[in-house]
C-alpha cells in the first residue's frame, strides 16, 4: 500500500475497510475524550491530596476517575474487536475479489506467473493484514483523531507547552519517513525471499519423482537450504530495523516530553504556572505523542501485509482492466426433450439454429499474430473438430472465445454479439490439463454445485466413458489416485455435467482423448454424438484421426509465419 498511509485501493476493493475507518474514528473520538477526562480527574485527585482534602471530599473525583479508566479500557477493547472483525471481513472480501479477478484474467495470465507465488500472496500474504488492522490502523486513527484534539487542549491550557509540542511533534514523522524507507526496502526483500522459498519448495515437491529417477533429488537439499538461509537473514535484517526504529522513536518522544517537563517544572518553581494546569498538561503531553510513536512502531507489524496487499491490488487492477466481465448468460431452452438428458432435464440448443460464431477473430501475443482475422461457425447439434499442427492457434482460438486472452473481432451467439468473457456462461469447457482437486470424484465432476445430482453425475460419466471410475473414490491433492486417462475422463465428465445441469448450448473440449486408448476413445466419440444430438454444439480441439473422421465438420488451422504489422 504505497500510496500514502492508507492505499485508496483498499477502500475501493474492500467496503469493510471503509466501515472500519468510520467506526474506528468514532471510537477514537470517544477514547480521546476519555484520555482528557482521565488526566483531568487524576489532576484533581493529586491536587486534592496535596491540599489536604479528606477521603470523603475526594470520593467523587476518585469515582469519576475510576469510571473514566473503565470506559477507556472498554473503548480500547472495542477498537481491538473492530480491528479483528474488520481484518477478517477485509481478507474475505479481497480473497473473493482475487478469485473473481483470476477468473477474468484466465489461464493465459496465470501461465506467465508462478502459481506458488500467487498462492502465497492470497493465503499467507493476506493473513498478514491482521497486523495491519489490529495494530497499525488503530494507531493511525488515533493519530488522526486524538493528536490534533490533544494539541488544541494543551494550547488552551498552557500556550508554551502547546508550542513546544507543535514544534517537536514533526520530528517523529520525520524519523518515521526515514525509517520507513529502510523498512520497506528490507521488507520487500524479505517478502521476495519468502515467495522464492515457497515457489522453490513447491517445484521440488511437484518434480520429486522426476528428480529421483534422474538421481538429482539430493542437489535440491542445498538449494532449499540456501533459500531458507536467505529468508532467515532477511528476517533478521527486518528485526534489526524494527528494534532500531523503536529506539529512535522512543528517544525522540522522550526528549520532547522532557522539554515540556523542564519548562513546566521551572514555571511551577517560579510560581508562573498554577499546579493544577502544570500537572494536567504534564499528564496530557505523553498522550499527544503516544499515537504517533505507536504508528511508527506498529508499521513493522503491518509491513508483511502491506507488501502482500500491493501485489493483491496489482492482480485486482489487472482483472478490472479485462473488458467484458464474466457473466452467466441465460440460455434459451428447447421445447423438446434433449436426447440422453437424465431425469427429465433439457439441454438447451440454440433458439435460432445459428449457435456460436466468430467473425474476424485475431489473437496476437506481443508482436506475433497467432490467429489472423478468422471466421467460423459452430452449429448446434453438430460435432466440430478443430485441427492443425502445433502452434497453429487451436488453443488460442478457444482461449479467445472464452475471453482468456486479448483478441479483436466479434463473438456472436444466435447472431447477437457478446463479450468474449460473457461467452463463458454459454460454454462448458474442459482444457488439456484435468485440474482435479482433493475430494471425491463426484465432487470434482459436480464442481461448483451445492449438491451432487446423482442421475446427472451418472449420465455425465457415461458420456465421458468413465463409468468404471468409482464416483465416490476419494482423491488426493491435485487429483492423485487416478491414472492419466481416468483423470482426463473425469475432467470431461465435469464439462458434461455443467452442460446438462446449466443447459449450456456449447461444449468445447481441448485434446480430450490424448491419454486414451483407441477403444475408450471410440466410446468417448459416441458420447460426443449423443450430446450433439440433444442440440448442443460440441467443439473438439484434436489431432486424433478417429475424432477428425467422426466429426461432422473440421476446421483446419495453419501456423502463421512472420511478424504482425
Amino acid at each position: 500500500m504505497s500510496a500514502g498511509p492508507i492505499d485508496p485501493r483498499l477502500l475501493r476493493y474492500a467496503s469493510a475497510a471503509r466501515w472500519f475507518l468510520l467506526a474506528g474514528g468514532v471510537v477514537g473520538l470517544l477514547q480521546t475524550a476519555s484520555i482528557i477526562a482521565a488526566a483531568w480527574f487524576a489532576t484533581a485527585l493529586i491536587v486534592g491530596v496535596i491540599d489536604g482534602r479528606t477521603l470523603e471530599q475526594l470520593t467523587p473525583s476518585l469515582g469519576a476517575f475510576a469510571g473514566v479508566v473503565a470506559i477507556r479500557a472498554a473503548l480500547i477493547w472495542l477498537l481491538d474487536l473492530l480491528a479483528a472483525r474488520g481484518a477478517a471481513r477485509v481478507k474475505s472480501q479481497l480473497r473473493v475479489r482475487v478469485v473473481a479477478a483470476l477468473g477474468a484474467l484466465g489461464p493465459s495470465w496465470l501461465a506467465g506467473r508462478n502459481s506458488a507465488r500467487v498462492t502465497t500472496i492470497v493465503a499467507q500474504g493476506l493473513d498478514a493484514l491482521d497486523g495491519y488492522f489490529a495494530r497499525y490502523l488503530p494507531q493511525l486513527i488515533l493519530t488522526a483523531v486524538a493528536t490534533p484534539i490533544l494539541v488544541l487542549v494543551l494550547l488552551t491550557q498552557d500556550v508554551p507547552t502547546g508550542i513546544i509540542v507543535i514544534v517537536t511533534l514533526p520530528l517523529i514523522p520525520m524519523f518515521m519517513v526515514l525509517i520507513g524507507w529502510a523498512t520497506q526496502a528490507v521488507q520487500r526483500r524479505q517478502w521476495s525471499a519468502l515467495t522464492r522459498l515457497a515457489s522453490g519448495f513447491l517445484d521440488v515437491v511437484d518434480g520429486l519423482s522426476t528428480l529421483t529417477i534422474f538421481g538429482r533429488q539430493h542437489r535440491q537439499v542445498q538449494r532449499i537450504e540456501r533459500v531458507t538461509e536467505e529468508y532467515r537473514s532477511r528476517t533478521m535484517a527486518v528485526l534489526r530495523v524494527t528494534f532500531v526504529s523503536g529506539f529512535v522513536l522512543e528517544l525522540a518522544g522522550s526528549l520532547s516530553i522532557a522539554l515540556v517537563a523542564v519548562s513546566v517544572g521551572l514555571r511551577l518553581v517560579s510560581g508562573d504556572l498554577p499546579l493544577t494546569v502544570g500537572l494536567f498538561v504534564l499528564l496530557l503531553t505523553p498522550e499527544a505523542y503516544l499515537p504517533l510513536r505507536q504508528v511508527g512502531a506498529q508499521f513493522h507489524a503491518a509491513a508483511d501485509g502491506v507488501a502482500a496487499a500491493d501485489e493483491v491490488f496489482e492482480i485486482l487492477d489487472a482483472g478490472a482492466a479485462v473488458p467484458g466481465a464474466p457473466a452467466v448468460v441465460a440460455s434459451p431452452r428447447s421445447t423438446g426433450q434433449g436426447v440422453d438428458a437424465p431425469a427429465g432435464r433439457e439441454v438447451a440448443p440454440s433458439a435460432s439454429g445459428q449457435g456460436l460464431a466468430v467473425r474476424g477473430l485475431t489473437v496476437r501475443y506481443d508482436d506475433r499474430t497467432v490467429v489472423d482475422c478468422m471466421s467460423a461457425d459452430f452449429a448446434p447439434g453438430r460435432l466440430t473438430a478443430i485441427a492443425g499442427p502445433s502452434g497453429a492457434g487451436k488453443s488460442s482460438l478457444v482461449a479467445a472465445v472464452l475471453g482468456f486472452v486479448p483478441s479483436t473481432g466479434t463473438v456472436t451467439f444466435d447472431g447477437e454479439p457478446i463479450a468474449p468473457a460473457a461467452a463463458r456462461g454459454l460454454i462448458a469447457w474442459a482444457g488439456q490439463t484435468p485440474s482435479l482437486m482433493a475430494g471425491s470424484v463426484a465432487e470434482n465432476v459436480a464442481l461448483g454445485a451445492g449438491v451432487v445430482d446423482e442421475p446427472t453425475l451418472r449420465e455425465s460419466m457415461r458420456l465421458a466413458a468413465a463409468e468404471l471410475v468409482d464416483p465416490w473414490q476419494q482423491l488426493g491433492a491435485g487429483g492423485t489416485g487416478l491414472s492419466g486417462g481416468q483423470a482426463q475422463r473425469v475432467a470431461l465428465a465435469r464439462a458434461f455435467y455443467r452442460a446438462i445441469r446449466s443447459s449450456c448450448p456449447v461444449v468445447i473440449l481441448d485434446e480430450p482423448s490424448s491419454a486414451l486408448d483407441a477403444a475408450t476413445e471410440g466410446e468417448l466419440i459416441r458420447g460426443f454424438h449423443r450430446l450433439a444430438a440433444s442440440g448442443v454444439a460440441v467443439v473438439v480441439v484434436s489431432h486424433r484421426v478417429a475424432i477428425l473422421e467422426a466429426a461432422d465438420s473440421v476446421l483446419e488451422l495453419r501456423p502463421r509465419v512472420g511478424v504482425a504489422p
